[in-house]
């Protein structure tokens, strides 16, 4: 390991010696005597923001601004105005015209922290500052210049962003000059102790209390697990377990208390080969999903069995088609549907064959059930299976847990603060 190498690891505290690891510190110190864009990949907790750190410290710029803007946390509609700035009266609160970070960094490194989240509108300005180092403020047509080095972070599969329409291929690859991939904690075995007894030996000191200890069996266990927080999981760990054990030396049992190795959370994965995670984030919406999907199923079969009878009479019908009307169209079926065309067959005795021998089609009502978030389950779910509903419901009664503060908030529900700031506009929520 080189001299240089190891002073950047002992100057921003950081612990390893894994080969993927090295090498991305090394392409950092690389690039940072250049002004070439770089973009940094990497899971959410490996500690993607050293990079930007380590390259504007090493860069004739170090002595200029260095700005970190988290563009998952900064509202849709206010953003272009913290970036770019803006005139007086260019919006409602607008009272004062405002210097925005590409301005005040001037001859300094913009850090753009999760970059992928940035709105479309958003990201055709930050090309033009990319290409030619112009922009406009909000409300303004005079051009300014700056002079800005940009460092870019993401956790986010670009390559499908990008297919998908979320990010623009052009701005990717001005900001892509240069990658940075930082490996994810479980591919760093070796590294997984000695960050241990690093934090370890921080909380003890913070703390003043005694340093925790593995056991050798503990030492395997912790190697092995998965880590889908990463770096940040691990840090977490070692700070709850140094304040809440009393015993010093953790065994294997005491370290499958906090992280059980047969429950692991989903991992989020960025390399471009990786699939795209779920669109539905929590289990709350894979059963809407569920439900959706099988009345929509259960309305297509509705109608085409009308139409099959209209056209062809019950008595040209088979037994074999006979039962499965009689199956599909009971009183039980259509407790836990909503109707789209509701049609039932008269039971003059038990046969079963006789129940289709007289079939009355009710048409569906005017106020029938044509949204899919006006379902509804009776019986077995009375309250509203709405997702517009439920969505504003949940909204306000995270805001009221956090008596207002929309970060909170945000976390609470696995959103972002930008996702949550549209929603509240949309809901009309706010005070």
């Amino acid at each position: 390991m080189s001299n240089e190498l190891q002073s950047i690891k002992n100057r921003f505290g950081i612990i390893g010696n894994f080969p993927a690891l090295n090498r991305a510190l090394e392409k950092a110190i690389q690039v940072a005597p250049t002004d070439i864009s770089v973009l940094v990949i990497g899971e959410s907790g490996v500690g993607k923001e050293f990079i930007p750190k380590i390259i504007h410290s090493e860069s004739k710029r170090k002595h200029q601004p260095y700005i970190v803007v988290n563009c998952g946390a900064i509202p849709e509609g206010t953003i272009d105005s913290e970036l770019f700035g803006h005139e007086k009266g260019a919006f409602t609160g607008a009272t004062a015209t405002r210097k925005g970070y590409f301005e005040v960094a001037d001859g300094g490194t913009i850090f753009l922290d999760e970059v992928g989240e940035l709105p479309l509108q958003t990201q055709v300005r930050l090309l033009r500052v990319l290409e030619s180092g112009e922009f406009m403020k909000v409300g303004s047509s005079q051009v300014q210049k700056t002079n800005v080095r940009i460092v870019a972070a993401t956790n986010v599969n670009m390559m499908k962003a990008i297919q998908d329409g979320r990010f623009r291929e052009d701005l990717y690859y001005r900001l892509n000059t240069v990658q940075i991939d930082m490996p994810p904690l479980r591919e760093r075995k070796g590294d997984i102790h000695l960050l241990f007894r690093k934090f370890a030996i921080d909380f003890a000191e913070k703390y003043r209390m005694p340093e925790l200890e593995l056991e050798p069996g503990a030492v395997h266990y912790i190697e092995n697990y998965t880590f889908p927080g990463n770096v940040r999981q691990l840090r977490n760990l070692v700070e709850q377990m140094t304040v809440v054990e009393r015993n010093r030396h953790v065994t294997v049992e005491k370290l499958a208390e906090y992280i059980p190795m047969e429950s692991h959370l989903p991992m989020v994965v960025n390399t471009p080969n990786s699939q795209k995670q779920s669109d539905f984030g929590s289990e709350r919406e894979i059963m809407y999903k569920i439900l959706f999907d099988m009345r929509s199923d259960i309305n297509d079969l509705k109608s085409l069995t009308s139409e099959l009878i209209k056209n062809r009479g019950t008595s040209d019908l088979s037994n074999h088609e006979k039962n499965l009307i009689n199956r599909i169209y009971t009183p039980e079926s259509q407790q836990n549907v909503a109707p789209s065309s509701l049609l039932y067959f008269e039971n003059g005795n038990n046969n079963n064959n006789s129940a289709i021998q007289n079939p009355t089609i009710i048409s569906e009502p005017e106020n029938s059930y044509e949204d899919i978030e006006d379902i509804e389950i009776e019986e077995h779910r009375p309250e509203s299976l709405s997702l517009q509903n439920n969505e504003k419901d949940l909204i306000i009664k995270a805001l009221e847990k956090h008596k207002g503060r929309r970060n909170k908030a945000a976390d609470e529900l696995g959103i972002s603060q930008r996702t949550l700031y549209r929603k509240i506009k949309q809901y009309n929520l706010e005070e």
